[in-house]
Protein backbone atom coordinates (compact mmCIF):
# COMPACT_ATOMS: atom_id res chain seq x y z
CA UNK A 1 0.00 0.00 0.00
CA UNK A 2 1.74 3.23 -1.24
CA UNK A 3 0.05 6.73 0.56
CA UNK A 4 1.22 10.00 -0.87
CA UNK A 5 0.35 13.32 1.68
CA UNK A 6 0.70 16.35 0.73
CA UNK A 7 0.41 19.48 2.87
CA UNK A 8 1.59 22.91 3.60
CA UNK A 9 5.28 23.87 4.67
CA UNK A 10 5.08 25.85 7.95
CA UNK A 11 8.80 27.25 8.36
CA UNK A 12 9.80 29.94 11.58
CA UNK A 13 12.90 32.26 10.22
CA UNK A 14 15.82 29.82 11.22
CA UNK A 15 13.83 26.53 9.45
CA UNK A 16 13.32 24.90 13.26
CA UNK A 17 10.10 24.37 15.26
CA UNK A 18 8.32 26.93 17.37
CA UNK A 19 6.98 25.32 20.81
CA UNK A 20 6.81 26.20 24.52
CA UNK A 21 4.81 28.78 26.31
CA UNK A 22 4.32 32.72 25.22
CA UNK A 23 6.02 34.91 27.74
CA UNK A 24 3.21 37.06 29.63
CA UNK A 25 0.11 35.04 28.39
CA UNK A 26 -0.34 32.50 31.07
CA UNK A 27 -1.63 28.87 29.74
CA UNK A 28 -1.19 30.02 26.15
CA UNK A 29 1.46 27.29 24.50
CA UNK A 30 2.62 27.03 21.18
CA UNK A 31 3.61 24.25 18.43
CA UNK A 32 4.03 25.50 15.13
CA UNK A 33 6.46 25.61 12.51
CA UNK A 34 6.48 22.36 12.13
CA UNK A 35 8.39 21.54 8.57
CA UNK A 36 8.00 17.95 8.53
CA UNK A 37 5.22 16.73 10.98
CA UNK A 38 5.91 13.63 10.47
CA UNK A 39 9.15 13.09 11.20
CA UNK A 40 9.38 15.90 14.50
CA UNK A 41 5.58 15.44 15.05
CA UNK A 42 6.73 12.38 18.05
CA UNK A 43 9.49 14.37 19.47
CA UNK A 44 7.87 18.12 19.67
CA UNK A 45 4.50 15.42 21.36
CA UNK A 46 6.50 14.46 23.95
CA UNK A 47 8.52 17.61 24.21
CA UNK A 48 5.30 19.26 24.95
CA UNK A 49 3.69 16.93 26.84
CA UNK A 50 6.50 17.15 29.72
CA UNK A 51 6.53 21.04 29.71
CA UNK A 52 2.99 21.44 30.27
CA UNK A 53 2.55 18.36 33.40
CA UNK A 54 5.70 18.63 34.69
CA UNK A 55 7.19 22.56 34.30
CA UNK A 56 10.46 21.32 32.40
CA UNK A 57 10.60 20.23 29.20
CA UNK A 58 13.11 17.57 30.20
CA UNK A 59 16.49 18.62 27.65
CA UNK A 60 17.56 21.51 26.51
CA UNK A 61 15.11 22.70 23.60
CA UNK A 62 16.57 25.89 22.92
CA UNK A 63 16.71 25.62 19.18
CA UNK A 64 12.61 24.77 19.54
CA UNK A 65 11.86 27.55 22.97
CA UNK A 66 9.89 30.45 20.90
CA UNK A 67 11.52 32.51 23.34
CA UNK A 68 14.29 32.59 20.90
CA UNK A 69 12.21 34.96 19.02
CA UNK A 70 11.19 38.24 20.29
CA UNK A 71 8.87 40.99 19.01
CA UNK A 72 11.54 41.80 15.89
CA UNK A 73 10.52 38.60 14.54
CA UNK A 74 7.61 40.30 12.20
CA UNK A 75 5.97 38.40 8.99
CA UNK A 76 7.81 40.61 6.62
CA UNK A 77 11.19 39.57 8.43
CA UNK A 78 9.94 35.98 8.91
CA UNK A 79 9.43 36.07 4.74
CA UNK A 80 12.73 37.25 4.21
CA UNK A 81 14.32 34.97 6.33
CA UNK A 82 12.18 31.88 5.58
CA UNK A 83 13.53 32.66 1.80
CA UNK A 84 17.01 33.05 2.27
CA UNK A 85 16.98 29.04 4.69
CA UNK A 86 14.88 27.51 2.23
CA UNK A 87 17.01 28.22 -1.18
CA UNK A 88 20.30 27.24 1.35
CA UNK A 89 19.00 23.81 2.94
CA UNK A 90 21.17 21.58 0.47
CA UNK A 91 23.84 23.95 1.06
CA UNK A 92 26.98 23.22 3.43
CA UNK A 93 26.88 25.68 6.39
CA UNK A 94 29.73 27.19 7.60
CA UNK A 95 30.30 28.02 11.11
CA UNK A 96 31.51 31.81 10.68
CA UNK A 97 29.02 32.40 8.13
CA UNK A 98 26.43 35.84 8.56
CA UNK A 99 23.51 35.40 5.96
CA UNK A 100 22.31 38.49 5.24
CA UNK A 101 18.68 38.55 4.95
CA UNK A 102 16.35 40.78 6.91
CA UNK A 103 19.44 42.48 7.93
CA UNK A 104 19.83 44.84 9.36
CA UNK A 105 16.96 45.17 11.98
CA UNK A 106 17.55 46.79 15.33
CA UNK A 107 20.73 49.12 15.31
CA UNK A 108 22.48 50.99 17.93
CA UNK A 109 23.09 54.61 17.60
CA UNK A 110 26.43 54.27 17.18
CA UNK A 111 26.10 51.60 14.31
CA UNK A 112 27.51 54.09 11.32
CA UNK A 113 30.32 54.70 13.73
CA UNK A 114 31.55 51.42 14.10
CA UNK A 115 30.39 50.71 10.22
CA UNK A 116 32.68 53.70 8.97
CA UNK A 117 35.32 51.92 11.16
CA UNK A 118 35.17 48.81 8.97
CA UNK A 119 33.02 46.57 11.04
CA UNK A 120 32.06 43.05 10.16
CA UNK A 121 28.71 42.90 11.37
CA UNK A 122 27.08 39.66 12.82
CA UNK A 123 23.42 39.29 14.77
CA UNK A 124 21.74 38.62 17.75
CA UNK A 125 18.37 38.35 18.98
CA UNK A 126 17.34 41.36 15.70
CA UNK A 127 20.39 43.45 16.57
CA UNK A 128 23.55 44.18 14.80
CA UNK A 129 26.64 43.52 16.36
CA UNK A 130 30.57 44.15 15.51
CA UNK A 131 32.55 40.92 15.07
CA UNK A 132 35.86 42.53 14.36
CA UNK A 133 37.18 45.02 12.57
CA UNK A 134 38.64 45.15 8.96
CA UNK A 135 41.43 46.93 8.01
CA UNK A 136 41.02 50.33 6.46
CA UNK A 137 40.53 50.70 2.61
CA UNK A 138 39.92 46.37 3.04
CA UNK A 139 36.67 45.00 1.99
CA UNK A 140 34.40 44.61 5.58
CA UNK A 141 33.63 40.96 4.22
CA UNK A 142 35.12 37.14 6.74
CA UNK A 143 35.53 34.99 4.18
CA UNK A 144 33.33 31.47 4.79
CA UNK A 145 35.51 28.53 6.25
CA UNK A 146 35.63 25.55 8.63
CA UNK A 147 39.83 26.82 8.69
CA UNK A 148 41.11 30.18 10.73
CA UNK A 149 39.38 32.77 8.47
CA UNK A 150 40.79 36.16 7.25
CA UNK A 151 39.51 37.69 10.44
CA UNK A 152 42.33 35.88 12.13
CA UNK A 153 45.15 38.27 12.34
CA UNK A 154 43.03 41.21 12.48
CA UNK A 155 41.54 40.21 15.85
CA UNK A 156 45.39 39.10 17.11
CA UNK A 157 46.27 42.97 16.81
CA UNK A 158 42.52 43.86 18.90
CA UNK A 159 43.17 41.62 21.35
CA UNK A 160 47.03 42.97 21.52
CA UNK A 161 45.83 46.34 21.57
CA UNK A 162 43.38 45.39 24.91
CA UNK A 163 45.97 43.40 26.60
CA UNK A 164 48.19 45.85 26.17
CA UNK A 165 46.62 49.00 26.45
CA UNK A 166 42.62 49.69 25.92
CA UNK A 167 40.51 48.40 23.78
CA UNK A 168 36.34 49.61 23.76
CA UNK A 169 33.78 47.61 22.70
CA UNK A 170 29.71 47.95 22.27
CA UNK A 171 27.86 46.07 24.86
CA UNK A 172 24.19 47.36 23.96
CA UNK A 173 23.54 43.84 22.86
CA UNK A 174 23.81 42.17 26.38
CA UNK A 175 20.33 42.00 27.74
CA UNK A 176 19.30 44.12 30.56
CA UNK A 177 16.54 43.83 32.77
CA UNK A 178 15.57 46.01 35.45
CA UNK A 179 13.50 45.11 38.63
CA UNK A 180 12.06 47.70 41.52
CA UNK A 181 9.47 47.97 44.21
CA UNK A 182 9.26 46.60 47.80
CA UNK A 183 9.34 42.93 47.44
CA UNK A 184 12.33 43.16 44.56
CA UNK A 185 15.44 42.27 46.70
CA UNK A 186 13.79 39.42 48.33
CA UNK A 187 11.86 38.13 44.92
CA UNK A 188 15.58 38.46 43.19
CA UNK A 189 16.78 36.38 45.97
CA UNK A 190 14.26 33.52 45.96
CA UNK A 191 15.25 33.20 41.85
CA UNK A 192 18.89 33.61 42.13
CA UNK A 193 21.28 30.89 43.73
CA UNK A 194 24.01 33.77 44.97
CA UNK A 195 23.36 36.31 47.96
CA UNK A 196 21.79 39.53 46.02
CA UNK A 197 24.71 42.50 46.64
CA UNK A 198 24.52 45.30 48.52
CA UNK A 199 24.21 49.15 47.12
CA UNK A 200 27.15 50.00 45.00
CA UNK A 201 28.14 46.42 44.77
CA UNK A 202 27.56 43.53 42.08
CA UNK A 203 27.76 39.90 41.87
CA UNK A 204 27.20 37.39 39.65
CA UNK A 205 25.11 34.88 40.09
CA UNK A 206 23.77 31.43 38.27
CA UNK A 207 19.78 31.01 38.19
CA UNK A 208 18.59 27.32 38.23
CA UNK A 209 15.28 25.60 37.27
CA UNK A 210 13.31 23.35 39.76
CA UNK A 211 15.73 20.52 39.12
CA UNK A 212 19.13 22.25 39.98
CA UNK A 213 20.17 22.53 36.56
CA UNK A 214 21.04 26.31 34.68
CA UNK A 215 19.05 28.23 33.43
CA UNK A 216 20.81 31.43 33.33
CA UNK A 217 24.17 32.85 34.34
CA UNK A 218 23.92 36.82 35.02
CA UNK A 219 25.57 39.94 36.63
CA UNK A 220 23.07 41.39 39.70
CA UNK A 221 24.02 44.91 40.51
CA UNK A 222 22.45 47.11 42.96
CA UNK A 223 21.80 50.88 43.34
CA UNK A 224 19.98 52.68 46.33
CA UNK A 225 18.33 55.88 45.29
CA UNK A 226 20.11 59.04 47.11
CA UNK A 227 16.96 60.22 48.53
CA UNK A 228 14.05 57.77 49.37
CA UNK A 229 17.41 54.71 49.58
CA UNK A 230 14.86 52.90 47.31
CA UNK A 231 16.71 49.87 45.74
CA UNK A 232 16.84 49.03 41.82
CA UNK A 233 18.39 46.42 40.78
CA UNK A 234 19.83 45.64 36.81
CA UNK A 235 20.37 41.86 35.84
CA UNK A 236 22.55 42.10 33.23
CA UNK A 237 22.31 38.66 31.16
CA UNK A 238 23.00 37.19 27.31
CA UNK A 239 21.37 38.86 24.87
CA UNK A 240 20.13 36.00 22.96
CA UNK A 241 18.42 34.70 25.62
CA UNK A 242 16.33 37.95 26.66
CA UNK A 243 13.14 36.15 25.96
CA UNK A 244 13.83 33.08 27.50
CA UNK A 245 14.60 34.99 30.70
CA UNK A 246 12.18 37.38 30.41
CA UNK A 247 9.81 34.43 30.28
CA UNK A 248 11.55 33.04 33.24
CA UNK A 249 10.66 36.00 35.57
CA UNK A 250 7.15 37.23 34.67
CA UNK A 251 6.13 33.38 35.41
CA UNK A 252 7.38 34.12 38.57
CA UNK A 253 6.48 37.79 39.63
CA UNK A 254 4.58 37.74 43.16
CA UNK A 255 0.72 37.86 42.66
CA UNK A 256 0.38 41.34 44.84
CA UNK A 257 2.60 43.17 42.60
CA UNK A 258 5.64 44.31 45.30
CA UNK A 259 7.84 44.06 42.36
CA UNK A 260 8.07 46.04 39.14
CA UNK A 261 9.79 44.51 35.81
CA UNK A 262 10.94 46.21 32.99
CA UNK A 263 13.35 44.54 30.25
CA UNK A 264 15.41 47.05 29.44
CA UNK A 265 16.59 46.07 25.69
CA UNK A 266 17.64 48.79 23.76
CA UNK A 267 16.59 51.52 25.70
CA UNK A 268 19.69 51.34 27.30
CA UNK A 269 22.80 51.00 25.53
CA UNK A 270 26.64 50.19 26.66
CA UNK A 271 30.02 50.31 25.86
CA UNK A 272 33.07 48.84 27.84
CA UNK A 273 36.67 49.78 27.81
CA UNK A 274 39.34 47.45 28.91
CA UNK A 275 43.08 46.98 28.73
CA UNK A 276 45.72 47.68 31.55
CA UNK A 277 45.34 51.81 30.40
CA UNK A 278 41.64 51.50 30.76
CA UNK A 279 41.49 53.60 34.48
CA UNK A 280 43.55 55.90 32.59
CA UNK A 281 40.98 56.73 29.97
CA UNK A 282 38.03 56.91 32.67
CA UNK A 283 39.77 59.03 34.82
CA UNK A 284 40.63 61.76 32.30
CA UNK A 285 36.84 62.19 31.34
CA UNK A 286 35.79 61.93 35.00
CA UNK A 287 36.02 63.94 38.39
CA UNK A 288 35.14 60.76 40.61
CA UNK A 289 38.01 59.20 42.21
CA UNK A 290 38.61 55.95 40.04
CA UNK A 291 41.58 54.23 41.91
CA UNK A 292 41.73 50.84 42.64
CA UNK A 293 40.69 51.76 46.24
CA UNK A 294 38.14 53.74 45.85
CA UNK A 295 36.02 51.98 42.69
CA UNK A 296 36.88 48.53 43.84
CA UNK A 297 36.62 45.59 41.40
CA UNK A 298 32.58 45.20 41.02
CA UNK A 299 31.62 47.90 42.15
CA UNK A 300 28.86 49.64 40.70
CA UNK A 301 27.70 53.17 40.66
CA UNK A 302 26.04 56.38 38.86
CA UNK A 303 29.12 58.15 37.02
CA UNK A 304 29.19 61.62 35.01
CA UNK A 305 31.42 61.08 32.48
CA UNK A 306 31.93 64.65 30.55
CA UNK A 307 28.55 65.59 30.58
CA UNK A 308 26.51 62.16 30.42
CA UNK A 309 24.90 60.63 33.49
CA UNK A 310 26.25 56.70 33.61
CA UNK A 311 25.67 53.77 35.07
CA UNK A 312 29.31 52.36 35.09
CA UNK A 313 30.50 48.63 36.89
CA UNK A 314 33.82 47.62 37.30
CA UNK A 315 33.81 44.74 35.35
CA UNK A 316 34.52 42.77 31.86
CA UNK A 317 34.31 39.52 30.39
CA UNK A 318 38.06 40.01 29.35
CA UNK A 319 39.57 39.22 32.35
CA UNK A 320 41.30 42.35 32.74
CA UNK A 321 41.05 45.82 34.14
CA UNK A 322 37.87 46.88 32.36
CA UNK A 323 34.95 48.52 32.73
CA UNK A 324 31.24 48.44 31.81
CA UNK A 325 29.27 51.84 31.09
CA UNK A 326 25.93 51.62 30.63
CA UNK A 327 23.65 55.32 28.99
CA UNK A 328 20.20 55.62 27.50
CA UNK A 329 19.92 55.28 23.51
CA UNK A 330 20.17 58.85 23.10
CA UNK A 331 23.46 59.30 25.02
CA UNK A 332 25.53 56.73 23.61
CA UNK A 333 27.20 58.18 20.31
CA UNK A 334 28.16 61.54 22.60
CA UNK A 335 30.09 58.82 25.44
CA UNK A 336 31.53 56.92 22.44
CA UNK A 337 32.83 60.06 20.95
CA UNK A 338 34.21 61.20 24.58
CA UNK A 339 35.85 58.25 24.98
CA UNK A 340 37.77 57.52 21.61
CA UNK A 341 38.92 60.86 21.96
CA UNK A 342 40.37 60.57 25.42
CA UNK A 343 41.52 57.15 24.69
CA UNK A 344 43.44 58.35 21.17
CA UNK A 345 46.82 59.18 23.71
CA UNK A 346 47.05 55.68 24.72
CA UNK A 347 46.27 53.83 21.28
CA UNK A 348 42.82 52.87 21.90
CA UNK A 349 41.04 50.56 19.71
CA UNK A 350 38.26 49.34 18.87
CA UNK A 351 37.58 45.91 19.16
CA UNK A 352 34.23 42.88 18.61
CA UNK A 353 33.22 39.86 19.87
CA UNK A 354 35.57 37.44 17.85
CA UNK A 355 38.29 39.03 20.20
CA UNK A 356 36.35 39.06 23.32
CA UNK A 357 35.80 35.32 22.39
CA UNK A 358 39.56 34.41 22.29
CA UNK A 359 40.17 36.34 25.58
CA UNK A 360 37.75 34.55 27.39
CA UNK A 361 39.50 31.17 26.79
CA UNK A 362 42.44 32.60 28.11
CA UNK A 363 40.67 32.62 31.21
CA UNK A 364 38.49 29.44 30.97
CA UNK A 365 35.09 31.74 30.99
CA UNK A 366 31.79 29.82 30.18
CA UNK A 367 29.15 31.32 28.21
CA UNK A 368 25.36 30.69 27.91
CA UNK A 369 24.10 28.61 25.25
CA UNK A 370 27.58 26.68 25.26
CA UNK A 371 28.72 25.85 28.49
CA UNK A 372 26.17 26.91 30.33
CA UNK A 373 22.93 25.10 29.42
CA UNK A 374 19.65 23.34 31.20
CA UNK A 375 21.16 19.88 31.03
CA UNK A 376 24.02 21.05 33.59
CA UNK A 377 24.20 21.57 37.53
CA UNK A 378 26.75 24.46 38.67
CA UNK A 379 28.90 22.14 39.75
CA UNK A 380 29.63 20.90 36.53
CA UNK A 381 29.67 23.98 35.19
CA UNK A 382 32.49 25.23 37.67
CA UNK A 383 29.37 27.98 39.22
CA UNK A 384 29.33 26.14 42.33
CA UNK A 385 31.66 28.89 44.44
CA UNK A 386 28.86 31.01 43.33
CA UNK A 387 25.57 28.92 44.81
CA UNK A 388 24.81 29.78 48.22
CA UNK A 389 22.92 26.88 49.86
CA UNK A 390 22.99 28.60 53.29
CA UNK A 391 21.83 32.00 52.28
CA UNK A 392 17.68 30.38 52.39
CA UNK A 393 15.23 29.19 50.35
CA UNK A 394 15.61 29.88 46.55
CA UNK A 395 14.75 27.82 43.36
CA UNK A 396 15.90 24.53 42.47
CA UNK A 397 18.35 24.57 46.18
CA UNK A 398 17.42 21.29 47.49
CA UNK A 399 18.08 19.72 43.71
CA UNK A 400 21.23 21.65 44.19
CA UNK A 401 22.12 20.28 47.07
CA UNK A 402 21.54 16.72 46.19
CA UNK A 403 23.66 17.58 42.72
CA UNK A 404 26.73 18.79 44.99
CA UNK A 405 27.81 15.30 46.36
CA UNK A 406 28.85 13.76 43.25
CA UNK A 407 28.60 15.76 39.73
CA UNK A 408 29.35 13.10 36.74
CA UNK A 409 31.07 15.90 34.97
CA UNK A 410 32.92 19.00 35.28
CA UNK A 411 33.68 21.68 32.76
CA UNK A 412 37.57 21.90 31.62
CA UNK A 413 39.57 23.74 29.62
CA UNK A 414 42.29 22.15 27.14
CA UNK A 415 45.28 23.29 24.58
CA UNK A 416 44.94 21.57 21.50
CA UNK A 417 47.85 20.88 18.98
CA UNK A 418 45.62 22.34 16.20
CA UNK A 419 47.73 23.45 12.71
CA UNK A 420 45.18 25.97 10.92
CA UNK A 421 41.76 25.21 12.51
CA UNK A 422 40.43 25.19 15.61
CA UNK A 423 37.46 23.46 17.40
CA UNK A 424 34.08 24.72 17.78
CA UNK A 425 32.06 23.09 19.55
CA UNK A 426 30.51 18.97 20.09
CA UNK A 427 33.53 17.86 18.80
CA UNK A 428 34.09 14.47 21.33
CA UNK A 429 37.35 13.97 23.22
CA UNK A 430 39.54 10.86 23.74
CA UNK A 431 41.44 10.07 26.35
CA UNK A 432 43.24 6.31 25.64
CA UNK A 433 42.04 6.12 22.94
CA UNK A 434 38.18 5.75 24.25
CA UNK A 435 35.42 8.71 24.07
CA UNK A 436 35.36 10.52 27.25
CA UNK A 437 33.49 13.61 26.77
CA UNK A 438 32.50 16.51 24.18
CA UNK A 439 34.11 20.56 23.67
CA UNK A 440 31.18 23.06 24.28
CA UNK A 441 33.01 25.61 22.21
CA UNK A 442 36.69 26.67 21.00
CA UNK A 443 38.83 29.32 19.35
CA UNK A 444 42.45 30.83 19.31
CA UNK A 445 43.55 32.26 22.37
CA UNK A 446 45.69 34.84 20.74
CA UNK A 447 46.84 36.48 23.94
CA UNK A 448 48.29 33.60 24.94
CA UNK A 449 49.36 31.76 21.25
CA UNK A 450 47.21 28.78 21.83
CA UNK A 451 44.09 27.09 20.07
CA UNK A 452 41.68 26.31 22.74
CA UNK A 453 38.50 24.10 23.83
CA UNK A 454 36.09 24.22 26.65
CA UNK A 455 34.36 20.80 27.42
CA UNK A 456 33.02 18.54 29.91
CA UNK A 457 35.04 15.56 31.20
CA UNK A 458 33.69 12.82 33.46
CA UNK A 459 34.82 13.96 37.30
CA UNK A 460 36.96 10.63 37.01
CA UNK A 461 39.32 11.99 34.45
CA UNK A 462 39.62 15.72 35.80
CA UNK A 463 42.92 14.77 37.54
CA UNK A 464 44.47 13.87 34.61
CA UNK A 465 46.58 16.14 31.91
CA UNK A 466 48.07 14.30 29.55
CA UNK A 467 47.02 11.09 27.16
CA UNK A 468 43.52 13.51 25.31
CA UNK A 469 43.54 14.37 21.95
CA UNK A 470 40.28 16.50 20.66
CA UNK A 471 38.89 16.17 17.00
CA UNK A 472 39.81 19.06 14.82
CA UNK A 473 38.14 18.54 11.21
CA UNK A 474 38.32 14.78 11.91
CA UNK A 475 41.70 14.81 12.80
CA UNK A 476 42.78 13.53 16.20
CA UNK A 477 45.17 15.99 17.94
CA UNK A 478 46.90 16.05 20.85
CA UNK A 479 45.17 18.09 23.73
CA UNK A 480 46.54 18.82 27.49
CA UNK A 481 43.89 19.53 29.96
CA UNK A 482 44.64 22.86 32.32
CA UNK A 483 44.34 23.07 35.93
CA UNK A 484 44.81 26.83 36.01
CA UNK A 485 44.09 30.21 33.43
CA UNK A 486 46.52 30.59 31.05
CA UNK A 487 46.29 34.64 31.22
CA UNK A 488 46.59 36.28 34.78
CA UNK A 489 45.68 32.77 36.96
CA UNK A 490 45.49 34.67 40.56
CA UNK A 491 43.16 37.27 38.92
CA UNK A 492 45.49 40.68 39.57
CA UNK A 493 44.93 42.05 36.59
CA UNK A 494 40.86 42.41 36.59
CA UNK A 495 41.30 43.34 40.30
CA UNK A 496 43.98 45.67 40.75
Amino acid sequence: IKQVINGPFTFAPDGNPVIGPVRGQRGHWVAAGIMAGLSQGGGVGLTMANWMTSGDPGHDIWGMDVARFGDWTTPGYTQAKVMENYSNRFRIAFPNEELPAGRPLHTSPIYGRLNDANAVWGAGYGLETALWFQRPGEEAVEDVTFKRSNAFKVVAEEVSAVRNGVGLIETTGFAKHQFSGPGAREFLDYLMSNTIPKAGRMALTPMLNHQGNLIGDFTVATLADPFDGSETFTVFGSGVAEGYHERWFIEHLPQDRSVTYRALSHEMTGVSIAGPKAREVLASVCDDDVSNEAFRFLDFRRLNIGMIPTMTGRITFTGDLGYEIWVAASLQAQLFDLLMAAGAEHGIKLFGLHALNSMRFDKGFGSWGTEFRPIYTPWEGGLGHFVKLDKGDFIGREAAAQSQENPARQLTTFTIEAVNADALGDEPIWHNDQVVGWLTSGAYSHGCQASMALGYLPTELCQETEGFEIEVLGVRRPATRLNEPLFDPTGSRMRG
